[in-house]
């Protein structure tokens, strides 16, 4: 125990100092970079496609497909919830990747990759009637 360094009082003032930086860049951020609004919502006329917020274009990607895939989706929010589980035995340090935990962090890696991925593709190359067109 003679290495270790007790996590209170040294650890919180670096997440403190991090949080201070975080927040002033994002308020700099928030009043230098004007928010991206578009006109008001009409109801009677629909932009096209409607896309949702940039966040969830990996779940519409996927419905376009089928409604079917919305199965894969809680299928991969059932496997996310269930990590913490999946581990075999306490890990005595946090590193990626550890022996026993590859499957594991390959899962993650692999799910964030196709988020991702599906995130692209609905962003950049939908275009109108939701057809695939080249992104740039």
């Amino acid at each position: 125990m003679s290495d270790q360094v007790p996590s209170s009082p040294h650890f919180f003032r670096l997440i403190r100092r991090g949080l201070l930086v975080i927040a002033a860049f994002l308020l700099l951020a928030a009043w230098l970079v004007p928010a991206p609004l578009e006109t008001a919502a009409d109801p009677t006329r629909a932009p096209n496609p409607a896309k949702s917020a940039w966040f969830l274009l990996w779940i519409q990607e996927l419905v376009s497909h089928g409604t079917v895939w919305m199965y894969g989706v809680l299928l991969l929010a059932g496997l996310l919830v269930a990590l913490p589980w999946l581990r075999r035995e306490p890990a005595a340090r946090a590193a990626w990747f550890q022996s026993g935990e590859r499957l594991v962090g390959a899962v993650v890696v692999a799910l964030f990759a196709l988020v991702v991925a599906l995130t692209f593709v609905a962003l950049f190359m939908r275009g109108e009637n939701w057809s695939l067109h080249a992104p740039f």
